[in-house]
């Protein structure tokens, strides 16, 4: 497996430093918008602060910013960080790093209008994205490299459902929301499980400080795959609770025998390691709570949040800590203390 994201800090290169590699503009961008996302919206739900967005309520700006605003943006340092290892081909730097960076961050600001500038922020929107999945997949191909595929059919499916919002908002397609804020959360949850296990028990085993063989078997990637697809459909294509809820509960159970397998002692002393088994264990929290919503009367909040909070908001900062610690010549595996806040 060619997993060395961090196997030494990359070469030095004449220009401005932020855009020598993806991880450093995509971290920097979605660490200040969410500080400062946040705190709008917090102003907006606590205390009904005026912001004038027209045609487009603050819950669904929430929603899309969380997920197509924040989330893909750490995506998108970690992918073109990452795809530079795994491949060995240079991915975007300089100029076309920083025209990206701008193709994701100026619709950031055109949505506090709302839909004024839609058309605008649509294009670059969309832009961004298709930016995004051409330049993981250029390295992917030139290597033939194919075992990336399913990374790169995530990224693709984002320029669907982030289209099908504009379709949504702007009255052409009815259902167009929500298909968007569910298939953009489900796609981020699918893209942590499978790279999640790509690297959780890479990064375990060579980061607790004593040998050891963790629990992985072909049938939990084979049913937990399947069993995904599946619930990818029901949960954003149709409307059928129970079987939503059953897909749910096998994944709960799968899920854990999986996270069990992957638990030695040693993690609790590492910060970055567990911060990863809290955040898929909010992961599997979120499957056990679909499952019950099929038979209970439960809120969509929590599970959306046990998914979004919990699992997408502590694996992102965990990764994004790891990463910018491993590219900046620092030590992975003895962080400085400040990381366990």
């Amino acid at each position: 497996m060619n997993l060395p994201l961090f196997a030494k800090p990359a070469t030095p290169q004449p220009g401005i430093a932020l855009f020598n590699l993806g991880f450093r503009p995509f971290f920097l961008g979605a660490g200040i918008f969410a500080i400062l996302a946040m705190a709008l919206w917090m102003g907006v739900y606590l205390f009904q602060l005026p912001v004038p967005m027209t045609g487009i309520s603050y819950f669904q700006w929430h929603a899309h910013e969380m997920i197509y605003g924040f989330s893909l943006a750490v995506i998108a340092g970690f992918l073109l960080t990452a795809v530079k290892n795994w491949t060995g081909v240079q991915t975007l730097h300089g100029f076309s790093l920083l025209a990206l960076f701008a193709l994701w961050a100026l619709p950031r600001i055109l949505f506090l209008f709302g839909t004024r500038f839609m058309v605008i922020a649509s294009l670059l929107d969309l832009l961004f994205l298709l930016g995004l999945t051409v330049a993981v997949a250029y390295p992917v191909f030139k290597v033939k490299q194919w075992r990336q595929i399913g990374i790169l059919a995530k990224l693709a499916l984002f320029i669907v459902t982030s289209g099908f919002f504009y379709l949504g908002i702007t009255g052409v397609l009815e259902p167009g929301v929500y298909w968007s804020l569910y298939g953009g959360l489900y796609l981020i949850i699918g893209l942590i499980l499978t790279m999640g296990r790509r690297v959780i028990p890479f990064f375990v085993e060579v980061g607790v400080g004593y040998p050891v063989k963790l629990f992985n078997a072909k049938w939990i990637d084979g049913s937990s795959l399947a069993l995904y697809l599946a619930f990818f459909i029901v949960a954003v294509f149709m409307h059928e609770p129970r079987l939503l809820a059953l897909l749910a509960a096998g994944l709960f159970v799968i899920l854990s025998i999986r996270l069990i397998g992957w638990h030695t002692v040693g993690i609790w002393k590492k910060p970055l390691l567990w911060s990863l088994f809290i955040a898929l264990f909010f992961i599997d929290l979120g499957f056990l709570l679909v499952a019950l919503s099929g038979f209970l009367n439960l809120s969509a909040m929590p599970v959306i949040h046990a998914f979004s909070y919990g699992g997408i908001g502590l694996m992102t900062l965990s990764m994004m800590t790891r990463v910018s610690l491993g590219h900046t010549g620092r030590n992975v595996q003895e962080p400085p203390r400040a990381m366990t806040l």
